[in-house]
């Protein structure tokens, strides 16, 4: 983003200098052939009066006479004269460009649809100002879609607080005010008010989720992590998860990889992707997980494929998007607050690293390449 800009400005300034070297060709150009134009009036005028019999009565010759004797003096006013009407008509073209850049940027500070139309030596400036107009107005809305999913997903996630909320208020109730229930009612209610009580911390966690995304901005404390252990780690993590919806993990993990890296914001970003993983597979699936060094991009690359329904395309190109979530229906609870993945690109790049999203065939494929050492790359 940082390269596109300096571009930017770099071909803007390219246009600039080139509309300033003409300004400044055409006036030299021009005092060139007033200067030569003068010179060759006043010699063929002289010619011409020399060839002409004058007498000392005649009003002209005397008018003629004078204008010989102070000849430097007439020159150099009728060139001072020339040039200054001269600089004054090409000091104008410029305040006149400039005035028309002030107008466009006072069109920029409210971004309009209509496009910015200038004069034709500045159409280079004019392209620019209107690439930056439709970034600007791309911008406004893609943060105006955000934070409309946002206020949405914040109306959604405070309604679903209240159904787990009176549930577990329910069953509590009538455990307390049922004494005598048997035994095995009073398990399944205990157990139905957990489930309930977990989803409530669920949502609950998605708040702050959003709060922390919004409010603070991610800071890497790199130090040297074996890679390897951690992501065997966090696989060993989801085992009871897996065993619940009857999947099996793939492990296919170089051992001894150490990286320099944030160890605590990239295990959130692998745990984002495993639990991403198990919630859009197909039970009695595999997820293949599998990380290996390259020694010769000095990177490591993982990769995380499990069997699900295909992503379509115009969902995977927003899959990174804030609050975008795959599954927008609000009863199902694979969804979160839609920031797990957005989150985990941010961390991904902080490191320098990039992360993809591929879908096909009824596979979802995610790959994350990390640099072995975050530091080196500024």
């Amino acid at each position: 983003m940082r390269n596109k800009e300096r571009t930017r400005k770099s071909r803007v300034l390219r246009g600039r200098s080139r509309i300033t070297r003409q300004l400044l060709l055409e006036y030299i150009v021009v005092l060139v052939l007033f200067v030569v134009g003068t010179l060759f009036l006043l010699l063929t005028a002289w010619q011409i009066c020399s060839s002409i019999t004058w007498y000392p009565d005649d009003p002209l010759y005397r008018l003629l006479h004078v204008f010989r004797d102070y000849l430097p003096g007439w020159l150099l006013l009728i060139i001072l004269v020339g040039w200054t009407v001269i600089t004054y008509r090409f000091m104008e073209k410029p305040l006149r460009y400039l005035d028309e850049v002030v107008a466009a940027s006072e069109e920029l500070a409210s971004p309009k649809d209509t496009p910015i139309v200038l004069s034709d030596p500045m159409k280079d400036v004019q392209d620019e100002l209107n690439l930056i107009r439709e970034q600007s107005l791309r911008n406004h809305m893609l943060a105006k879609e955000a934070e409309q999913r946002k206020n949405d997903l914040i109306v959604y996630l405070a309604h679903d607080l209240k159904t787990p909320l009176t549930s577990v208020i329910g069953y509590l109730s009538l455990l307390k005010d049922e004494p005598d229930v048997p035994m095995e009612t009073r398990v399944r209610y205990t157990g139905i008010a957990l489930d309930k009580a977990q989803r409530l911390e669920d949502l609950i966690n998605e708040f702050f989720d959003i709060t922390r995304f919004n409010l603070t901005a991610l800071v890497l404390e790199p130090e040297r992590t074996n890679l390897s252990r951690m992501l065997e780690q966090i696989a060993s993590e989801f085992l009871p998860v897996l065993a619940e919806k009857e999947l099996q993990w793939e492990l296919h993990i170089e051992p001894g990889v150490d990286i320099v890296c944030d160890p605590d914001k990239l295990e959130r970003v692998f745990d984002n992707l495993m639990r991403n993983a198990v919630n859009y597979s197909y039970r009695k699936s595999k997820i293949y997980l599998s990380m290996k060094q390259e020694e010769e991009k000095e990177e490591a690359e993982i990769c995380l494929i499990n069997v699900g329904k295909t992503i379509p395309k115009e969902k995977l190109e927003r899959i990174f998007e804030q609050f975008f979530r795959l599954d927008s229906s609000r009863s199902s609870t694979t969804g979160g607050a839609g920031l797990g993945l957005a989150i985990a690109k941010e961390i991904v790049e902080l490191h320098h690293g990039t992360i993809e999203a591929k879908s096909e065939r009824e596979s979802i494929t995610f790959l994350v390449r990390l640099p072995l050492d975050c530091q080196k790359i500024v």
